[in-house]
């Protein structure tokens, strides 16, 4: 049984809630979002908005906690926003950033440049004796980690060290090295 399913969310003052043919969509302050929902459906009552599946198949089951879930990062994220920080960890990395362009500099032969979705805002923080952050935010969640994953996939923390580009608030399992 759900139970995170059964719970309701609470919709905030300046977001609307729409429900056309299993499609939800979501509009706030800070942008719009659609999602398309099967197995369950979806009402909203006193402000509330209720996740409710028909029957207690497998299928069902499983994605009542899954749809409320989505529908409430969707509901969160267009009022509050979404936001993930990486750190770059290392001797001679570097981040900047012009407009929706990140270059990075990651100890390889060349800069990576990396195109960024319109809806992904990104800034750069650089001082001095403090390793780089990247902080990106977004009103879509799914979009937000996706982004932050790849970037983070361009050099991952290794455990002798611990260079690389880490989530902030990230603990890097440590190995020791060669016993002489």
């Amino acid at each position: 049984m759900s139970r995170i399913g059964n719970s309701p969310i609470e919709i905030p003052e300046g977001v609307t809630v729409d429900i056309n043919n299993n499609v939800v969509t979501v509009k706030g302050k800070l942008g719009e979002l659609t999602q398309e929902i099967s197995a369950v459906s979806v009402k909203v009552e006193d402000g509330n908005l209720l996740v409710e599946r028909s029957s207690e198949k497998k299928d069902e089951k499983s994605k009542h906690g899954l749809y409320r879930a989505l529908i409430n990062n969707m509901i969160e994220g267009v009022s509050k926003g979404w936001t993930k920080e990486l750190e770059l960890v290392g001797v001679g990395y570097r981040a900047s950033n012009q407009g929706q362009k990140l270059d990075l500099a990651l100890g390889f032969s060349h800069n990576i440049v990396l195109d960024l979705a319109p809806e992904v805002k990104v800034e750069t923080i650089s001082e001095k004796g403090k390793n780089p952050i990247i902080k990106l935010t977004s009103h879509d969640k799914q979009l937000v980690g996706q982004v932050a994953a790849k970037i983070r996939s361009f050099r991952k923390p290794e455990p002798y060290k611990g260079k690389g580009i880490k989530f902030v608030g990230e603990q890097i399992r440590r190995k020791a090295g060669k016993s002489a």
